[in-house]
Order: structure tokens, then sequence, then C-alpha cells
């Protein structure tokens, strides 16, 4: 079913677990995700980026998530990550997003939070909720291993962006990128004494190059959503490649895009065990 964010998230918060952020790429990605939200009786968030919509074009991705979500009994909310631009956001509100980010965290503070306040005003007259960013999110979405310098948000940063601009949910860097890096930690110090400060969801991007046991941790101090595109990207991939080079001779494009499919739905149900997601919804449905 097409669910609101807000309405998922406040039961995650309610029951003390996180929910997953899937980042899609095209059809495959999104029935790998959707069949493995089934399979997991899981909540799930399906976000878009902007190079996804450049490539599928906002109304068919629109209408392909909305198309699958409402043949399943299990949550699915539809999100824009990291909207650079105004006209991006207000085109994803307009199409039906529940919930859209605007990432303006590369800017100077006062300029991030004037944009970001922009955008919330506008948002909430349409009953969409907003995700907001402090400190700039390094790496890049795909890359993997090997260490990079990954900047840590300052505090009070944290809390007067999210008390002046009126977010719905927050990121922030704490410690982890965009990719998979040998030295991803999260600073659990700065994560507790932003919950502490700021009484709205907390998302954690860069989900990909956490451990399992900081996951988990993060979970217990206050982490409602977990961003996931590094893994869905590369497991895709590297399924579709071993597929295309053991049967050289197929033709047909089903035959060789179904085990990719089927190694997104793995991570994806991987990642709903351990974000204590999977079995939240009983009475869901396979995908037919």
């Amino acid at each position: 079913m097409l669910s609101h964010i807000k309405d998922i998230l406040k039961k995650a918060e309610s029951r003390g677990y996180a929910v997953g952020a899937f980042n899609i790429h095209n059809f495959e990605t999104i029935l790998g995700v959707a069949n493995a939200a089934v399979k997991a009786k899981s909540p799930v968030i399906i976000q878009v980026s902007e190079g996804t919509i450049n490539y599928m074009g906002l109304k068919p991705v629109t209408h392909i998530v909305s198309t699958v979500a409402k043949n399943t009994a299990v949550p699915i909310a539809l999100h824009l990550d990291h909207g650079k631009s105004l006209d991006v956001v207000f085109e994803c509100i307009a199409a039906g997003f529940t919930s859209v980010h605007i990432d303006a965290s590369h800017l100077p503070l006062d300029e991030n939070i004037k944009l970001t306040r922009e955008v919330v005003e506008f948002s909430h007259t349409k009953n969409v909720w907003v995700q907001g960013e402090v400190g700039a999110m390094v790496g890049g979405h795909g890359d993997i291993h090997g260490k990079i310098e990954i900047p840590l948000a300052e505090l009070e940063d944290v809390v007067s962006f999210a008390k002046k601009t009126k977010i719905d949910t927050i990121a922030a860097a704490i410690g982890t990128a965009h990719g998979a890096y040998d030295n991803e930690s999260i600073n659990f110090p700065l994560l507790k004494s932003i919950k502490a400060r700021v009484d709205i969801p907390f998302v954690l991007h860069g989900g990909s190059g956490i451990s399992d046991e900081e996951i988990q941790k993060a979970i217990k101090m206050g982490v409602n959503v977990i961003n996931i595109g590094t893994d869905i990207k590369v497991g895709f991939c590297q399924a579709l490649i071993k597929q295309c080079r053991d049967n050289q001779e197929e033709t047909d494009p089903r035959k060789l895009l179904m085990p990719a499919i089927e190694t997104v739905e793995k991570i994806a149900i991987a990642k709903m065990e351990l974000f204590g997601s999977a079995g939240k919804f009983p009475l869901s449905k396979v995908l037919t």
C-alpha cells in the first residue's frame, strides 16, 4: 500500500525499529526492494535521486512505484533523496511524493536554513514532510573500499537548523559517507547529543558502509531511517554482469535481469531484518 512516510515512522518510533530507505535506479530495483518488503513483512521507503528521475522520468517512476505499492499489503512510502534544486523538489511534491529531501548542506548554514525553510513552508501546505541536512555528506554512491576524509556536523548547527527550519526529519554528518569506506564509523556521542536536543526522526545516510553492530547500536539510540544505496547498486550490477558473462548467447533480457532483481531482494531483506522492521506487517502478500 502506498503510505505517507509520517505514518510509517510513527509506528517505527513507537516500536523501536528503523525503516530502510532504499535508493532505486530502474524498474528492476523497484521490484527487488518491493518484493523484499513483502517477503520480510516490512514497511519500506523507496527513494529516488535526481539521477534516477533524469534516467526514468518523474512521471514513469512515480507511477511505477505507486502501482507496485498498491499491489502490496505492506506500507511503502515514496521519497526524494538529495534534491538539490527547488524545481525538482516542487515537481516531486506535485507528483505525489509524501517526503522530500532538500539538500543545501553544501551552502553556508544561514543559506541552508533559508532555502530549507522555504521548502518546508510550501511542503507543509501540501501535507508533505521535509528532510533537511547539516554537514555535507562526502563520498560517491557506489564507491567502495579505501579511506576518505569524513567531516562531522557541529551540534549547535544541527540544533539551530532544526529549530529555524521546522523540518520533519533531520540528516547530519555523524561519521558516515556515501559509498562504503574502511574508516566509516558513527560518532555516537554526537548522535546522542543530537537526539537529546532535536526531537524529530533522525535519518542515517551512508548506511551501506557501517557495520551491523554500529547499525544496531544507532537504532537503540534513536536512529529512525537508514539510507541504503551503494549495497543495492553494487549488488545489482555484479549480479547482472555475472549473468551476462555466463549466458552470452541469451537473447531474453528478462532472464538476464532476474538474478539481479533477486540479488537486490536478498540484500534488502537482510537490511530489514537488521533494522528490526521485518515481521511488523504479517498480512502482506507476494507480488504477482
